[in-house]
C-alpha cells in the first residue's frame, strides 16, 4: 500500500518489456474503433479539464463542465470574449491530453510514479467539483476510484504499470482526436470547434489552429515516447 508519506519517493523503473507491454495494450485501446468509443471518454475528461484548468490560470470563472456519453463535452467559463486569456483556453482542449501524457512521461523518466498517480487522483477530484451532469459525474468519479484504489491496494510493480498504461494512453489518444477534428471538417461537419473558435479569435485560419494540434501532440508522444522508453 502506497501512503502518502512517500509521495516523492523515487521507484525502480519496470523492465522494458513491461514499457513496450503497456505501450502495446494502450494501442489497443485507441486503434479499435469501438473499444475507442469507450476509452475516449478518458481523453474528453483531460480535453475538458484543460479549458477549465487554463481558464481559471488566466483568470477567467469557470462555471460548469459537462461531459456527454458520446464523449463531446463542454466547459463554460465567464470573462472577456476576446484576449489571450479566451484564446489560451480555446487552445488547451485539444492540447491538454498529449501535454499530460508528456508531464507524466516526466515524472516517470524520474522515477516518480507515486506522485504522479496522487497528482492525477487530485486533479480529477478538482475537476469534479465543477462538473454538472450526471454522466460527468459518473465518468470523473469513476475514473477518480480507479486511480485511488491502485494507489492504496495495489504494490509497486502493478502501480508502475499502469501508470505507464495511462501515460502512454494520452500520449497515443491525444493524437487521435485532431485527425477526428480534420476529419469532421473536410465534410462540413464541427463548425464551432476549438480550432475554428480559435480562428475567429485570431483571425488565423483554422487550419493552421488543426496543424498546431497535430504538432503538439505529435510532438508529445515522439518526446514522451523517448522519456518512457529510456532513449
Amino acid at each position: 500500500m502506497s501512503l502518502p508519506h512517500g509521495l516523492f519517493d523515487a521507484q525502480a523503473a519496470p523492465a522494458q518489456w513491461i514499457v513496450i507491454a503497456t505501450a502495446v495494450a494502450a494501442l489497443a485501446a485507441v486503434l479499435p474503433r469501438p473499444i475507442w468509443r469507450l476509452s475516449r471518454n478518458a481523453i474528453t475528461i483531460a480535453h475538458e479539464g484543460g479549458h477549465g484548468l487554463v481558464a481559471l490560470a488566466t483568470g477567467r470563472r469557470l462555471q460548469s463542465i459537462r461531459l456527454h456519453s458520446d464523449t463531446s463535452g463542454l466547459t463554460v467559463s465567464r470573462g472577456r470574449p476576446t484576449g489571450i486569456g479566451m484564446i489560451l483556453t480555446a487552445a488547451a482542449g485539444y492540447t491538454a491530453a498529449p501535454l499530460l501524457g508528456l508531464g507524466g512521461a516526466a515524472l516517470l523518466g524520474a522515477d516518480r510514479v507515486t506522485l504522479l498517480l496522487w497528482l492525477a487522483t487530485a486533479l480529477l477530484v478538482a475537476m469534479l467539483v465543477m462538473v454538472r451532469n450526471a454522466y460527468g459525474v459518473f465518468t470523473v468519479l469513476l475514473t477518480g476510484g480507479v486511480f485511488l484504489l491502485v494507489s492504496w491496494l495495489t504494490g509497486p510493480d502493478v502501480q508502475s504499470a499502469f501508470a505507464y498504461a495511462v501515460v502512454w494512453f494520452l500520449l497515443l489518444g491525444g493524437v487521435r482526436p485532431a485527425f477526428e477534428l480534420q476529419a469532421k471538417r473536410r465534410h462540413g461537419g464541427a463548425p464551432d470547434s476549438d480550432a475554428d473558435q480559435l480562428g475567429r479569435l485570431t483571425h488565423v485560419h483554422p487550419a493552421l489552429w488543426l496543424f498546431f494540434f497535430h504538432a503538439v501532440s505529435l510532438c508529445a508522444l515522439i518526446g514522451g515516447g523517448r522519456w518512457l522508453l529510456g532513449l
